[in-house]
């Protein structure tokens, strides 16, 4: 449980900092290869994870990480970022873009913009993007499966997995475990439900 926590954690809220820079330049700025790029990144999210694990392991034993949560936090982003991305690139573009112009002009840095009116607006977007990509990082299982050898290193999927040896199934155990790992996920669900308010943009600008 702790060592899921911490990579879902830090992996979702690092992934999804990157991934909200990245949404904003794609849904705001013109340059060429945008579309080329937007499409990347949705054929990056939809690879299977079948397909990428044998090179991505390949490059964990090369950069002397496996068998450690250090190779956990830089391979979840391979998923977690273009998920998010995607989803960001879509709810940036709902907000009003004379919102942006109006601070420009009243002498608001593009940076100001950003950190004073594009992310306090875009906060029920972000925080739910946060919450899935948590999810996808919590249930992750064949990246750590592959990886993760170590029981002290394990992450709660694969703590559960070694609950059925052979054909025997701890049902008991199971059941109960798989009760408990929910709890992360649901009171992460529980304390944000405050921040996923939408329409926060509403009549700011005149129709």
């Amino acid at each position: 449980m702790k060592n899921s926590i911490m990579v879902s954690s830090v992996t979702s809220v690092v992934s999804v900092f990157f991934s909200m820079l990245a949404a904003y330049a794609i849904a705001r700025f013109r340059f060429r290869g945008k579309n080329l790029i937007s499409r990347g990144i949705i054929y990056s999210y939809l690879m299977p994870r079948s397909v990428m694990y044998i090179p991505l392991y390949l490059f964990v034993v090369q950069v002397g990480l496996n068998n450690s949560l250090g190779a956990l936090y830089l391979i979840y982003p391979t998923f977690v970022i273009p998920y998010a991305t995607w989803m960001l690139i879509s709810y940036f573009k709902s907000i009003p873009k004379e919102l942006e112009d109006a601070a420009l002009i009243d002498g608001c840095t593009r940076i100001g913009t950003l950190r004073r009116i594009i992310f306090p607006l875009s906060l029920p977007g972000i925080m739910s993007t946060i919450i899935f990509s948590f999810t996808l990082c919590w249930s992750e299982y064949l990246y750590a499966f592959v990886i993760i050898s170590d029981d002290l290193q394990k992450t709660i999927t694969l703590g559960l997995s070694d609950l059925i040896v052979d054909d025997l199934y701890a049902w008991g155990a199971l059941m109960g475990g798989a009760a408990i790992s929910t709890i992360p996920v649901v009171l992460l669900y529980m304390f944000s439900s405050g921040y996923l308010v939408t329409g926060n943009v509403a009549g700011g600008v005149k129709g």
